[in-house]
């Protein structure tokens, strides 16, 4: 079990497409956990998720600790499986809950009424890239794995 969670190759595919996950991740995390870069921070964010979006409170601290602490773990290259598994998850109910209705493109222009889902789309391929390859050279996923 431990080998199929862990293994992962020497090679710069995972550890090129972990690293561009975890830092197209990593400020959406900071916003939401600490209110960095013009984010809300951990009581705003949950104010939001719970109050207006009606979200159970567990699935938005789960929200929060994906895009914050998976974020970094995925730049580690630590549990990188578990992680791309879960930015998966997170990727599709953002989809379905929030841009699914404001159609595929983003919102560029600022003329629609909200963001579509494009990004959300290529966030999914590289967690499936990530996932599949495994976390790649200088992971903690990969001294896992040998010792």
């Amino acid at each position: 079990m431990k080998q199929m969670f862990f293994s992962t190759g020497n090679h710069w595919t995972g550890f090129l497409s972990r690293m561009a996950l975890g830092l197209i991740l990593l400020p959406h995390g900071l916003q939401k956990s600490f209110g960095w870069l013009g984010g809300y921070g951990f009581s705003g964010t949950m104010g939001y998720f719970t109050e207006v979006m009606r979200f159970p409170w567990l699935l938005s601290l789960l929200i929060i600790l994906t895009e914050f602490v998976g974020a970094l773990c995925l730049l580690a290259g630590f549990a990188t499986r578990f992680w791309t598994i879960a930015v998966i998850f997170l990727m599709l109910g953002s989809i379905v809950t929030v841009h699914w209705q404001n159609g595929f493109f983003m919102n560029w222009n600022g003329t629609a009424k909200g963001e579509g889902f494009e990004y959300h789309l290529a966030i999914i391929t590289l967690s499936l890239i990530t996932l599949l390859k495994g976390a790649g050279k200088y992971s903690a996923d990969k001294k896992i794995a040998i010792a």
